[in-house]
């Protein structure tokens, strides 16, 4: 899929300059042609400008009898086809034919009279004005948790790496890059939050009374609710699986490219830094400089040692694979004995440098996270994990989760939108829309909860990636149909 994805934008993006380099052609072209007859028109007598040779020609075109024939067609065939059209009626239409076509006789008879009510009324002016009402509060609802999940993730972590003087240009691509988890995270709750506050609305303004009193029933109502979560599903699901991967990658590489440039942008004032199998207490940061710092260390022999230094200098690193070089001052190293806990060796300098390998600083700086594969890719090493005697289990489930995650999250669009409507009509009757809002950012944070939750009982416990990763749809389905069966019982 991603390969299929990738050659896609590359043969698009030489398509496109190829067109670009064609109409640039052209355009240089007419330039120099209406430069040449510029340069004729002056030696004409009765032609001094060119504006008077395009006055000309304006002339001609008014009385010519080609005018009025143009003006003619598309007054009385083109404008009354275009104010007749309606695209779900075209869709549906050509979805029929499609039908037919394929032998499937009663799917097309379905769809053809999709948008006929039993009365011979056309149901498009009904459908069109939930969806545009739908799509309105969604992308209302969108924006505020964008800017939310922007504020909290992203600025934060920009604000500490401009406060390490990384040039401006590279922060804004690591902005860019990091947009498409806020987009995948941010739809399915802003499906939600929208949908309920634009039901609520027309509940608590009688629209949907007024609906049911003219023959629409509820099934009709939730009609257009779940084409349109289908619809964000999909593109939620496109961000997910393709950019998501492709933003996480290029992400990394540059944040990378920073520290292999600025090594102090990882040293955060006064905090514990945890990496592989390391651990870096750190004192003051000024500039490059560093002050207390305490580095708790394995080796590979499997000795415990402690590396202390007063005063340390962060250098940028010469070899390959080393991140930075500290050079501490007056440092102290002591090397324990796991057989012998009560003996240990202890050194000191007053000048020492201790290199930090890339290895060191994160688990996947040289391999591929499952968060940078799309769900083929993970479906690929998911068999070939399962292929393998003996295979890491935690690993396994790492990738389990984060393929099921690739599925849940996106489509949660659907289910979100399937409770949407009970709960508007229950609870929607004063101040739906204010209500709506309310319910739903209480449901959004006890998904996220559970979701995270799952993650990490996932990922410790070694619970199955499918339940926990889909355990909170499956909750907001069973809550659905239990407010379905109210609302039938009603």
């Amino acid at each position: 899929m991603s390969r299929f994805f990738e050659s896609f934008c590359s043969k698009s993006e030489k398509l496109i300059n190829a067109c670009f380099t064609r109409i640039r052609a052209l355009l240089n072209k007419a330039s120099a042609f209406l430069f040449s007859l510029h340069k004729r028109l002056k030696k004409i007598k009765h032609v001094r400008h060119i504006e008077a040779f395009g006055y000309y020609y304006y002339r001609l075109w008014t009385k010519s009898k080609y005018r009025a024939l143009i003006f003619k067609i598309l007054k009385e065939k083109v404008k009354p086809a275009w104010e007749k059209f309606n695209l779900l009626n075209s869709l549906f239409y050509w979805a029929s034919l499609l039908m037919y076509r394929l032998g499937f006789n009663k799917q097309g008879d379905f769809l053809a009279g999709a948008m006929q009510e039993k009365s011979g009324l056309n149901r498009h002016v009904f459908y069109r004005y939930l969806l545009k009402e739908l799509f309105l509060y969604f992308f209302v609802a969108f924006l505020f948790f964008f800017f939310i999940f922007f504020v909290n993730q992203i600025l934060l972590i920009i604000q500490k790496i401009l406060e390490k003087k990384v040039p401006l240009w590279d922060v804004i691509r690591l902005m860019t890059y990091a947009l498409p988890s806020i987009i995948a995270q941010s739809a399915p709750f802003a499906t939600l939050v929208g949908f309920l506050m634009c039901l609520g609305r027309l509940v608590s303004e009688n629209e949907v009374l007024i609906f049911r009193a003219s023959g629409q029933s509820y099934a009709s109502i939730l009609a257009p609710v779940i084409i349109l979560g289908g619809i964000i599903s999909l593109g939620s699901f496109f961000v997910n699986d393709y950019l998501l991967p492709l933003g996480t990658i290029k992400y990394n590489k540059l944040y990378r490219s920073i520290l292999a440039s600025n090594p102090a942008v990882e040293l955060e004032p006064n905090s514990v830094k945890k990496t592989v199998d390391k651990t870096l207490v750190i004192g003051d940061v000024k500039g490059d400089n560093v002050s207390d710092l305490i580095f708790f260390d394995t080796g590979s022999d499997g000795q415990q040692r402690i590396v202390v230094a007063d005063e340390s200098k962060v250098k940028k690193a010469s070899d390959p694979g080393v991140l930075m070089t500290l050079e501490m001052n007056n440092a102290a190293v002591m090397l324990f004995d796991k057989s012998h806990r009560d003996k240990y060796d202890l050194l000191t300098s007053e000048v020492m440098n201790l290199n930090v390998f890339e290895s060191s600083i994160s688990a996947t700086s040289q391999k591929v996270s499952p968060r940078e594969m799309t769900s083929w890719d993970l479906h690929k090493q998911i068999k070939a994990f399962e292929s393998i005697e003996g295979h890491s289990k935690k690993q396994l489930n790492s990738y389990k989760l984060e393929y099921n995650k690739k599925f849940s999250l996106p489509f949660g669009s659907i289910f979100f939108a399937f409770l949407a409507l009970p709960l508007a009509l229950l609870f929607g009757k004063h101040n739906g829309q204010t209500i709506g809002l309310i319910i739903g950012i209480v449901i959004c944070v006890l998904y996220w909860t559970v979701m995270v939750l799952g993650q990490i009982f996932g990922n410790r416990g070694g619970l199955n990636g499918f339940w926990v990763m889909w355990a909170p749809n499956i909750i907001i389905t069973v809550t659905a149909g239990i407010f379905y069966s109210r609302l039938a019982g009603k």
